[in-house]
């Protein structure tokens, strides 16, 4: 569980990345799952955009690939979620 201080420190790191998958009609599938974690393994860090067209809550989208992925919610803002997970091979992000 990350706490308030290492979420601030993560939201100040995410600032600047531009999202790398989308979520659409078709929702959280285990192709989805699988590319997020992969992402997640080489960057720790990353952002999911949720599309107009998707039909479920961004919420529960979000709640899905954390429990998919084993990742940390940093945060839902407007219709982006993100996420991270200390990699095992590439860390990078030393958390306060």
């Amino acid at each position: 569980m990350l706490t308030g201080k290492q979420k601030r420190f993560l939201r100040s790191k995410a600032h600047h990345l531009k999202p790398i998958f989308q979520v659409g009609k078709g929702g959280v599938n285990d192709n989805l799952i699988q590319q997020v974690n992969e992402a997640l393994e080489k960057r720790e860090l990353i952002k999911v955009s949720v599309l107009q067209n998707c039909l479920e809550d961004k919420d529960s989208i979000a709640a899905d690939i954390v429990e998919g992925t084993n990742a940390h919610l940093v945060q839902v803002i407007g219709n982006t979620i993100v996420l991270y997970k200390e990699s095992e091979e590439h860390k990078e992000i030393q958390l306060p």
